[in-house]
This record gives structure tokens, C-alpha cells and sequence, in this order.
């Protein structure tokens, strides 16, 4: 368990089965509420959680230690999360949960190739043709079931 707990595939998994359990919770959620309000309380508790969380772990940080680059991308990964978070209740609202997560899931197509284009980083021929069908495998998901 510990080994699962240290290792980046453990909280990768974490965060894939959350993600899911997201788009259950908020289908459900959202009946009868307006998307943008919705997208708020959403956003509100994880603030909150991660303020608690913070404070039991002793893990505040002073804003003046942080490097002014990490405040700019941090800020901008912020308005992308919370751009992300708004177009993807509002496709949940219009949608099916089970066509709305596989296309939002692109994002992985994605990160790949924004990885490799800013970062630098190599991708194997491999991982490449698993992108690839991550891609197709997402797109025929979202077709009409």
C-alpha cells in the first residue's frame, strides 16, 4: 500500500477514479441548477477542503516565497482549470455523462502534444500510436449511443 501511495501511476489512478466519480456527482448535481452556479459550489468546496487540508498537514506556504513565473503559470493554470471546469458542467447539463467525459478526456491527446511542442518532451513511437487511440477510442465513445 505504501509502495501505491509514493508512486505517481497510485495517484494517477487516484485521480482518474475521482474524475469519474466528478462527472457522476455533478450529472447528478446539476439537475435543475444553472451550470455557472454549480461550477461556484463545486469550486468553493474544493477551496475549502484544500485549506483543511493544508492546515492538518502544515504545508502553508508564505506567498513571498513563491517564485514569481511559478505565481504566473499557477495563476494561468487557475483560469484554464476554471475555464475547463465551466464548459465542462455546462456539456453535463446538455449532455450525457457517458458521451461528456470521453471527449472531455481528450485533454490527454492534448497534454501530449502541448508536452511535446512547449515542454520538449519525447514521446516514443509507442506512446504516440497509445495517444492516438486514446483519441479514437474518445471520439468513438462520444458518438450518439
Amino acid at each position: 500500500m505504501k509502495a501505491f501511495l509514493t508512486s505517481w501511476q497510485g495517484w494517477a489512478l487516484g485521480s482518474a477514479v475521482f474524475a469519474a466519480l466528478t462527472a457522476i456527482f455533478a450529472k447528478i448535481g446539476i439537475t435543475d441548477v444553472n451550470s455557472d452556479f454549480a461550477t461556484f459550489v463545486r469550486t468553493v468546496v474544493i477551496l475549502v477542503a484544500i485549506a483543511l487540508m493544508l492546515t492538518l498537514a502544515g504545508n502553508w506556504q508564505a506567498p513571498g516565497s513563491v517564485p514569481v513565473k511559478s505565481w504566473v503559470f499557477l495563476v494561468l493554470s487557475g483560469l484554464a482549470t476554471g475555464a475547463s471546469w465551466l464548459c465542462y458542467f455546462r456539456a453535463l447539463q446538455i449532455g450525457k455523462a457517458s458521451q461528456v467525459a470521453p471527449v472531455d478526456k481528450l485533454s490527454v491527446v492534448f497534454v501530449a502534444v502541448f508536452a511535446a511542442l512547449v515542454l520538449g518532451e519525447q514521446l516514443s513511437t509507442a506512446h504516440w500510436i497509445a495517444v492516438l487511440m486514446i483519441g479514437g477510442g474518445a471520439l468513438l465513445l462520444a458518438l450518439p449511443i
